[in-house]
């Protein structure tokens, strides 16, 4: 059943990428005649041509993060794997893969400048500043979330009996390594004339021997300091020294080779679990137990607060794996600088998203072979991510605790880069929103700490619900976390819609996608707001939300109403007496 589920998902998710997609390149008038950013302001730091395959791991290893993972997974628990997959796959195709599309093409057509600026030059300048907040409170909440998931990934988990579930340390470790390996192959690429091929593969080979010795460490926390009271508060303090580091070194020391690193083990993890679901199915070590349908009145919701209702949680829920504001931000950013042609816009801009969906499939069938428990539905998604995929990868014949280390590492991998990134993102758009020069370490250090400041206080709060009951910090910041970030995705559609509009191309596509999103974000927002399971801090923000939302949205009709213009000005390649140097004719 489950691999039946992945492999109908995976053809359909090609015949879109074919179809759909390439109707969708027709209709923004793509064309490898016209010359990119890459080429006309080439500066050899931030505006250069990549090759395909090289940009792609970059940009799905920076979109995918935990995202397609938790999401999934929470929406598999408390709603059933049907609804979950649905979403996943239509989303992906016809809302998600058209965000990151649009928002993708926009950006170069535009001198790779942000969604943000699109909104000031087709909108107002009012819209530019909303646009900035959403995109900082965004990023906010990426970290806070993705930084308490990190650190549950760094405890030992134990069950009742004592017996040890997690070997957290051994992650943590493996993390370390991974961390160090990534800035020693920046080195090597940068400093020394060894071939590509041959720095990948012996960095590679050295990352899976560190996944094999980190399966072997155990610890009892004795190195935990005592003036932590809880362990997770020592890795949280850690991850935010690490992300004010890596948010102010220079990208070739840590952020372009972890990424690089990185999407070789999403690419084993995608890869070992899809096979390992379809052996095991063949050979029924792999079935379907958990219910298609979850009913909320089920008795075990009186334990444990269940997410809301279906309508329109799922869709806030499932933030990544089918559609996110964060990867317009991505796509508009470092991506479109890079682009070498505008043909790889669709395949690494409408194709990354379709490959995220199957990543979310994936994530979802660690759920789907649970039995239906208060116990199951109290996990968290990083135990059951890795204990799946060892599962998965057990069918194929690797030892179970292998595959588990892998998935582990895998996701707090992810984890990691996401938070590191959105630190460094969250830095530039404060910097944007003041004027700051980003030349002056000053302010590059300044405007990472402000922006630390926000999820260092809420990271070490202690989060209930209106009844009393503890909730983790990333259980209670998931449901504002995907309300920002999919209201995020409505406004950068809704800004993508408005530039087609205003051009006079067809808009439909970017619309429809785009009323959805809006819609169900901001009904979310307002269930949120008085719903008495909600955590009081998500209440407040909740409201703010709303309140930005609409006056995006009324900002929006503003600029309809306004006359059309023409469409922005296209350089061709024959134009250009040197790509390479035409930056600065």
């Amino acid at each position: 059943m489950l691999a039946v589920l992945l492999l109908t998902a995976i053809v359909l998710f090609v015949l879109a990428y074919r179809i759909y997609g390439s109707w969708m390149a027709r209709k923004l008038g793509l064309n490898d005649d016209h010359a990119v950013p890459s080429e006309f302001m080439f500066d050899g730091t931030d505006y250069v041509p990549a090759t395909t395959p090289v940009l792609f791991g970059h940009h799905f290893s920076s979109i995918a993060g935990a995202g397609p993972i938790v999401g999934p997974i929470l929406a598999g628990l408390f709603f059933g794997w049907l609804p979950a997959v649905i979403w996943i796959v239509l989303g992906s195709i016809f809302v998600g893969g058209v965000h990151d599309f649009g928002s993708m093409v926009a950006s170069v057509r535009h001198k790779a400048r942000s969604v943000a600026e699109l909104a000031k030059d087709y909108m107002t300048p009012f819209s530019f500043r909303l646009f900035l907040a959403f995109i900082w409170l965004t990023m906010v909440y990426v970290i806070v979330v993705f930084m308490d998931l990190t650190a549950v990934s760094f405890i030992d988990a134990r069950d009742a009996s004592g017996m040890e579930t997690a070997q957290g340390t051994g992650v943590a470790v493996a993390s370390g390594i991974f961390i160090l390996l990534a800035i020693l192959l920046g080195i090597v690429n940068s400093r020394t004339k060894m071939p590509i091929w041959a720095s990948t593969l012996i960095f590679l080979l050295a990352l899976l021997v560190a996944i094999g010795f980190s399966t072997q460490i155990h610890s009892d926390g004795s190195y935990i300091p005592a003036f932590f009271a809880d362990p997770k508060h020592m890795w949280v303090f850690l991850l935010l020294v690490y992300c004010l580091v890596a948010s102010v070194t220079p990208v070739w020391i840590l952020l372009q080779p972890r990424d690089y690193l990185s999407s070789f083990l999403l690419y084993i993890t995608v890869l070992g679990g899809g096979l390992g679901i379809v052996v095991g199915t063949l050979t029924g070590g792999v079935a379907v137990t958990w219910p298609a349908l979850v009913d909320p009145r089920n008795a075990a919701f009186t334990e444990i607060a269940h997410l809301g209702p279906l309508f329109p949680i799922l869709f806030i829920t499932v933030a990544c794996g089918a559609c996110s504001g964060f990867h317009s931000i991505v796509s508009s950013g470092t991506t479109a600088k890079q682009i070498k042609c505008e043909s790889d816009t669709r395949r690494i801009g409408y194709g990354g998203m379709l490959v995220e969906g199957i990543v979310a499939i994936i994530a979802l069938g660690t759920v789907m072979g649970l039995t239906f428990s208060v116990e199951a539905l109290r996990s968290d998604p990083v135990g059951l991510f890795s204990a799946g995929i060892g599962k998965f990868f057990n069918t194929l014949g690797i030892p179970i605790q292998y595959g588990t280390m892998l998935g582990l590492l895998a996701l707090s991998t992810f984890l990691l880069t996401t938070l590191d990134t959105c630190t460094r993102l969250a830095r530039y758009v404060l910097q944007e929103f003041f004027g700051w020069d980003n030349a002056e370490a000053k302010v590059r250090w300044t405007a990472t700490i402000l922006t630390l400041v926000l999820p260092a206080i809420m990271a070490f709060m202690s989060y209930t619900t209106p009844a009393g009951q503890v909730i983790p910090v990333w259980r209670a910041i998931w449901p504002v976390f995907g309300a920002t970030n999919q209201l995020l995705a409505g406004l950068a559609l809704l800004a993508v819609t408005v530039w087609l509009k205003r051009t006079g191309r067809t808009w439909q596509f970017a619309g429809i996608p785009m009323v959805f999103m809006v819609g169900m974000t901001l009904t979310a927002t307002v269930m949120l707001a008085f719903s008495g399971s909600t955590a009081t801090p998500v209440r407040w923000v909740s409201v703010f939300l709303f309140v930005l939302g609409i006056l995006m949205v009324v900002e929006a009709f503003r600029s309809l109403r306004k006359p059309n213009v023409p469409p922005e000005e296209v350089i061709f390649r024959s134009d250009l007496r040197n790509p390479a140097m035409a930056a600065g004719d």
